[in-house]
């Protein structure tokens, strides 16, 4: 797993008002908090979190928070962006010590999906999840679940339980017998060939 680190400030104000005037110079407002002690309010440039975001690694990843007087590790747990604009308006993050183990969305990567045997076959290819939540040691935390399906046939599908995750790693869904389905390989003339069947009399 990749550590992110990034430079951030306390903050005093808090408020609409304050939080406004705070993006006025270029800043955006923040929260801290989590491992049992008070929430503290933060700034982080802006700047600085056009560099880091787009990195999608840094959602799963441990964050640094560098402070004048000190140090914080931390996992991203929301980001609030302006409805129209590619802008960031507030962000929370949660703290977290190594050893800790915690819960996270992470992404579903599928392999192989150019070659699929049940793609090529003619198949449609549905991805019934796109993310699952886990639960990790800090700093073990995957980036994604990386699902191949190379060999997925028509017809055939992959469910939570037969897949393999980092040692560690746990599948929040399975701990209450949800196993879901991840993804399956349908035949795209079934929908068709069902709705043009001619109806049986009774």
């Amino acid at each position: 797993m990749t550590d992110f680190a990034i430079a951030a400030e306390p903050r005093e104000e808090n408020g609409r008002r304050a939080s406004r005037r705070l993006r006025r110079t270029g800043m955006v407002p923040a929260v801290l908090y989590g491992d049992g002690k008070p929430a503290l309010g933060l700034s982080i440039e802006a700047r600085l979190l056009r560099k880091l975001l787009p990195d999608d690694r840094a959602y799963t990843s441990v964050i640094t928070l560098e402070f004048p007087k000190g140090k914080e590790t931390a996992l991203i747990r929301d980001i609030q962006m302006h409805p129209y604009k590619e802008e960031v308006l507030h962000m929370d993050f949660l703290r977290v010590h190594a050893g800790e183990r915690v819960h996270l969305h992470v992404p579903i990567h599928f392999l192989n999906e150019t070659t699929c045997a049940g793609i090529k076959a003619g198949g449609v290819l549905h991805r019934a999840l796109v993310e699952v939540e886990v639960e990790a040691p800090v700093g073990r935390l995957p980036e994604a679940i990386e699902i191949d399906i190379g060999t997925l046939l028509v017809g055939e599908s992959l469910h939570l339980s037969q897949i393999t995750v980092p040692e560690g790693v746990i599948l929040l869904p399975l701990q209450h017998d949800d196993d879901k389905e991840i993804v399956s390989i349908h035949n795209p003339r079934t929908g068709a060939e069902a709705e043009e069947a001619p109806e049986t009399a009774a």
